[in-house]
């Protein structure tokens, strides 16, 4: 079966104002590389929240940013190093880039790779990508302003989604831009960071008693995503373990599994990936440890029926 589902055409973004000068730039379908911004509007200037995945769709972004504020962007906030949420930093040369230290660090190890048209649909328009990492960075976290308005920016201390995932707390308006973190309607992906990591951080998450949440891929909600986002991963968890101890390989496991409920989620196929990091992790490798993404990637396509994965961006 093919493991992806997306309605055509996509609706276009949209800009929400989740709270007084705050807004979230919705992209659906949320699918593979197609990312929630958002970006405070001050008096003084701008501060966004991510860039996205292609040269259109950030440019697109900016002109959102535009029709709201004549103000400049003055900081760019990358949530993690993935090519949805930082591809386009090039295109904000007037911000200050801001991130944790390890998202700098994979963006220049990365660069652009050149894997993208040969694992996702080739004929997206990526544009005419360059590869820009952040320049202030941080350890633990850094607090911004917007104006008066406190913006508390947190590394969650451990691999999650990814090594290096913060995401940014507005403690005063109860609101959160979670970054990938959070998938609402898309299945949750833990490769590249930890299934177990990705649990603890959702219990971060819920001690801030947000009431609003922007996450990085889906519709604004609130708090109760938590519970469905960790419903799945201890889902995958508890796969992993069946299929480990029966000896299947991830993707043999994936393919037994009754996904139920899950398979409802856009982008069911990263099941196989989860289940390679989640199978790492009962072997003992640390938690964002080294495994062979290629080898993880290619079990995904095979059970998306050998075709490319899915990409509307």
């Amino acid at each position: 079966m093919s493991a992806s589902a997306h309605d055509h055409p996509l609706p276009p973004p949209r800009v929400q104002e989740v709270s007084e000068g705050v807004y979230a730039y919705i992209q659906p379908d949320g699918s593979w590389w197609i990312n929630n911004t958002g970006f405070l509007a001050g008096r003084r200037g701008v501060i966004a929240v991510d860039a996205c995945s292609t040269e259109r769709r950030t440019k697109a972004f900016r002109q959102a940013i535009a029709g709201v504020t004549d103000r400049p962007i003055t900081t760019l906030v990358n949530t993690h190093h993935h090519g949805d949420h930082t591809f386009g930093n090039y295109l904000f040369p007037e911000a200050t880039i801001v991130a944790h230290e390890g998202t700098r660090e994979q963006i220049l190890a990365d660069g652009i790779p050149g894997y993208l048209s040969l694992a996702w649909s080739p004929d997206v328009e990526w544009g005419e990508l360059e590869a820009v990492a952040p320049f202030l960075t941080y350890t633990d976290g850094v607090t911004l302003h917007s104006d008066d308005l406190r913006c508390e920016i947190r590394h969650v201390g451990h691999a999650a989604h990814t090594t290096n995932d913060s995401y940014v707390w507005i403690p005063e308006r109860r609101l959160l831009f979670s970054g990938d973190l959070v998938f609402n309607g898309g299945t949750p992906f833990a490769l590249m960071g930890s299934v177990t990591g990705a649990i603890e951080a959702l219990g971060q998450l819920r001690k801030l008693g947000a009431e609003t949440v922007v996450p990085g891929h889906g519709d604004v909600c609130g708090p109760e995503v938590f519970d469905r986002v960790q419903g799945y991963l201890e889902f995958v968890l508890a796969t992993a373990e069946r299929g480990r101890a029966a000896g299947l390989a991830p993707l043999e496991a994936a393919r037994e599994s009754d996904l139920g409920e899950w398979g409802e989620l856009l982008d069911a196929e990263r099941i196989v990936g989860n289940l390679h990091r989640a199978y790492a992790e009962l072997d003992g490798l640390p938690r964002g440890g080294t495994i062979d993404l290629v080898a993880a990637v290619m079990d995904m396509i095979a059970f998306n029926d050998g075709k490319p994965l899915s990409c509307l961006a």
